[in-house]
């Protein structure tokens, strides 16, 4: 994460600041196309409580107001089903199928394209 394009957040919980998860922005780019990939996790034992849905809140945020970026793309395996609530919960619409997109534990795996736009 230690490139300029790529900016890390932690997700605390507001209760006992806990980490509860990690959302990054990677591959920012500031040019005409101006866009970035989101990436994240929860860690055990605080998933599916919203954490990382007020989380994913605040860093669209920060990217569309502060970045000035005016899209925000999460690639997402097709059965990782609690990932596409997630973003789905945030505003995230499906905008394609991409086959063999990234190679995970040596086999490449078909992601879906979900993205969020600034209005």
């Amino acid at each position: 994460m230690a490139q300029p394009a790529n900016t890390p957040f932690l997700i605390c919980r507001r209760d006992n600041n806990q980490i509860a998860g990690v959302i990054n922005l990677t591959n920012a780019v500031l040019g005409p196309f101006r866009s970035a990939y989101l990436g994240y996790y929860a860690f055990v034992g605080h998933e599916g409580q919203g954490f990382m849905c007020e989380g994913f809140q605040a860093v669209v945020r920060h990217a569309f107001r502060t970045m000035k970026l005016p899209r925000l793309e999460a690639n997402i395996q097709p059965g990782n089903v609690r990932s596409i609530g997630l973003v789905k919960a945030c505003g995230f619409s499906q905008e394609g199928y991409s086959p063999r997109y990234l190679k995970i534990g040596g086999r490449w795996r078909d992601h879906e394209r979900w993205a969020i736009l600034a209005s």
